[in-house]
């Protein structure tokens, strides 16, 4: 099974998007590849090679639907209180259609889209953030949670901490951008939903028709 981590970010920005891809087993992800300024057709390609040799669960950290009528979904409202739980502030959830969401909203709606067509391949919503708050120790969980984005410190902790939880194949020093990392982290909770013996530490299931995929931390 391949795992895919894409920390998305809006259709005008590839030079910020990061896709994680590696190989799991019940214990460890394996490396298999790291790509930076992906566009919506690297990411299309990659996925389709993927699910060719095997099936595919990718976790992608956007929103992937909106609410009708605009803010919150209740996804968002329950996520928002689970965040807050873990020491994280309630401003790291917002809703897919506040202005500086929405770009990011389309561009995750359109990339799930595409991807849940191609044969073998099952697509998540994932928060990076949430998804590290919920596993780090929680003596260290507030500090470099809160301040990775823009701690190296913070950010070579959460790398190595990484290493340690399982994934195999990476350094710390590949992890160089915060967007390496939250593509990391996105195929950890991706790995969680998608493995038989495994399992999320949050869930919010799909409920189509306006919210197809479900959502994994």
């Amino acid at each position: 099974m391949f795992i895919v981590g894409i920390d998305l970010s809006g259709p005008a920005n590839h030079k910020d998007t990061a896709v994680a891809v590696f190989q799991s087993d019940e214990h460890s992800l394996h490396l298999d590849q790291l790509l930076t300024s992906a566009s919506d057709d690297d990411i299309l390609t990659l996925i389709t090679h993927l699910s060719e040799r095997n099936r595919v669960h990718v976790g992608i950290d956007a929103p992937l639907s909106y609410q009708d009528g605009g803010g919150d979904r209740p996804l968002d409202k329950r996520l928002r209180q689970f965040t807050k739980e873990l020491g994280m502030k309630p401003g790291s959830i917002m809703p897919p259609t506040l202005t500086k969401m929405i770009y990011l909203t389309a561009r995750g709606m359109k990339i799930a889209s595409m991807l849940t067509r191609i044969p073998n391949v099952e697509v998540i919503e994932v928060h990076p953030g949430a998804s590290l708050a919920a596993r780090v120790p929680q003596d260290k969980a507030k500090k470099h949670i809160v301040q990775y984005k823009n701690s190296s410190d913070s950010l070579e902790w959460i790398a190595d901490w990484m290493i340690s939880f399982g994934l195999s194949g990476i350094r710390s020093d590949l992890l160089k951008t915060s967007h390496l990392v939250d593509a990391c982290a996105a195929a950890i909770a991706a790995w969680d939903y998608g493995h038989p013996k495994r399992n999320s530490y949050w869930m919010y299931d799909s409920v189509p028709p306006h919210h197809p995929c479900p959502f994994s931390c």
